[in-house]
């Protein structure tokens, strides 16, 4: 059991990682849109949907943290 929740604590903390990145990347990449002012880029939807994920994706990881030290202190 506890193998499991570490490999998909790994899992989780590798998912927010890669959406930290591609959001970073995308927000970057937003800001030649913004100064032609066209209202919201596909850049800016998209960096704010990968940070969406990436609190998600921590949201999980710090759940499976909390279920892991439950686990531990039944043993």
């Amino acid at each position: 059991m506890n193998t499991f929740l570490v490999l998909l604590l790994i899992a989780a903390m590798i998912a927010v990682v890669v959406a930290l990145v591609r959001g970073i990347v995308s927000f970057l990449a937003q800001g030649t849109a913004d100064v032609r002012g066209e209202g919201p880029s596909e850049h800016a939807v998209r960096s704010n949907k990968m940070m969406q994920a990436r609190v998600l994706f921590q949201a999980i990881a710090i759940l499976i943290v909390v279920v892991l030290l439950f686990v531990a202190g039944r043993t």
